[in-house]
């Protein structure tokens, strides 16, 4: 079975479940960090006296258009994480196989696509991340780039797959 029918026999069975836990995991994690880091109001009727939430971004598809498929697994793992990447420094060409999202705290972070398109994100904004395309974030600033970084995976498999370099936004040969 290929990739690609994997891909879509998952997404036929997320949809046929109505609801992944994963997806649920993601958003209160997101939750908690959007009403941590941004304390204004926004139209919580839902919430409790004193509680203020901002919605920070809604979306179906990722950076580079590509629809969210979640992955249907019966070993859902959700791993949050830190990560600072120093000035005039870049993670390296990777990719993620899963569905994976970031809050910039503070910089400015460059993301070369694969095929050469660029994505710019600074402090307070929210990063949708490709999904099985090359990419590499750079920090082309003075400061270091800081991220909080949900990644929705399967226990035991890899969230970060490293790729060959890539030259001019291609993958070299």
């Amino acid at each position: 079975m290929s990739e690609t029918d994997m891909y879509q026999r998952g997404l036929a069975g997320v949809r046929a479940a109505g609801v992944n836990s994963v997806f649920f995991s993601v958003v209160f994690f997101l939750a908690v960090v959007a009403c941590a880091l941004m304390a204004q109001p926004a139209g919580a009727a839902d919430y409790r006296s004193g509680v203020t939430a901002k919605k920070l971004t809604q979306t179906t598809v990722t950076g580079n258009g590509q629809q969210i498929v979640y992955p249907a697994t019966g070993r859902p793992e959700v791993t949050a994480m830190t990560v600072e990447i120093a000035p005039g420094t870049e993670t390296g060409w990777h990719s993620h196989p899963i569905p994976v999202y970031a809050y910039v705290l503070a910089g400015n972070l460059t993301v070369e696509l694969e095929g050469g398109k660029t994505l710019s994100f600074n402090e307070g904004d929210v990063v949708i991340e490709v999904v099985k395309t090359a990419h590499n974030g750079k920090n082309s600033g003075s400061t270091p780039v800081k991220l909080v970084v949900f990644y929705t995976g399967i226990l035991s498999e890899p969230t970060v797959i490293k790729m060959p370099n890539v030259s001019g936004g291609r993958q070299a040969d």
